[in-house]
Parts: C-alpha cells; structure tokens; sequence
C-alpha cells in the first residue's frame, strides 16, 4: 500500500482502506487457523471477512464505483473489480472446509485478495482523488452511508 498519494487523507477513501485491512486480517487468520487445522476457528473467521466485504463491496459498487463508472477508461478497470467482487462472494457463500480443495482454494483466495485491493489502493482510489468533484465525493459517500446503515466515518 503507498502512503503518498493522500488516499488516506480522505474519509471515504481511509473508511475502505481500513475496511480491506479488517479484511485481509480476517483471512489471513483463517489461513493460519486452517494451518492449525482448526476449521471453526477459520469458518468464524471467514465469516466475518465476509461480513465485512459484503458491506464494502455494496459501498464502493453503489458509491465510487458507480461515480467512476460513467467515465469509460475507468469502467473497463471497475467491471473486472465488481467480477472479482462477485467470484469470491460465491465461493464464500458455498465454502466448505472440510474438503481439502476448498482449503487450498481459500488460501489462493486470499493470495488474490491482495492483488484485487492493491489495484483498487494503488490504482482506483488515486485517480478518484483527482478525478472527483465535490457533487462526486457526496454521491460516492451516499454509497458507503447505505452500505453502513448506523455507522459512522473515521474520524481523521
């Protein structure tokens, strides 16, 4: 993850990053509980990844996704993100760790992961950053804001 371009300066921007960190963090732990063979542990941590994903996923394809979206060089980057989006939550949905190639698919999921929130990091979130306009930046929060009925922003 850089930290020079600002994208942590932003509330929404920090909000998803902060959000993939949670994520990442949950699946790296189920990893490690898989390696440990201890797959409620993994299933209780896979779910929460989930949990978390499910609300990010819905504020950035409703928020800034959607307000990138209408500029064609940005769409041809986002479609591939909302497919990724879609491909790990029907695996998450139908995962069964007790099949070893469920396992082996899980930690190859988490692999890719990283590799999908580093082209949203390093890519997507700085170019929004010059991008965007102030009418852009309300309706990509309105996005997160119904993705997270009852939560707040980080504070900065």
């Amino acid at each position: 993850m850089c930290q020079y371009c600002g994208c942590r300066d932003m509330p929404l921007l920090r909000d998803y990053i902060a959000e993939h960190e949670r994520s990442v963090d949950h699946g790296r732990e189920a990893v490690r509980a898989l390696d440990r063979g201890d797959l409620d542990t993994a299933r209780r941590l896979l779910a929460a990844m989930y949990d978390e994903l499910r609300s990010h996923w819905q504020g950035e394809e409703n928020g800034l996704f959607a307000v990138m979206h209408s500029d064609e060089l940005y769409a041809e980057h986002i479609d591939p993100l909302v497919a990724e989006h879609r491909e790990l939550a029907g695996f998450l949905e139908i995962v069964d760790l007790s099949d070893p190639a469920h396992q082996k698919r899980v930690r190859a999921e988490i692999e890719d992961l990283y590799l999908h929130i580093a082209k949203e990091e390093d890519g997507l979130f700085p170019a929004a950053l010059t991008a965007l306009d102030g009418v852009d930046w309300d309706a990509a929060m309105a996005g997160w804001r119904e993705a997270h009925p009852g939560r707040e922003m980080i504070q900065g």
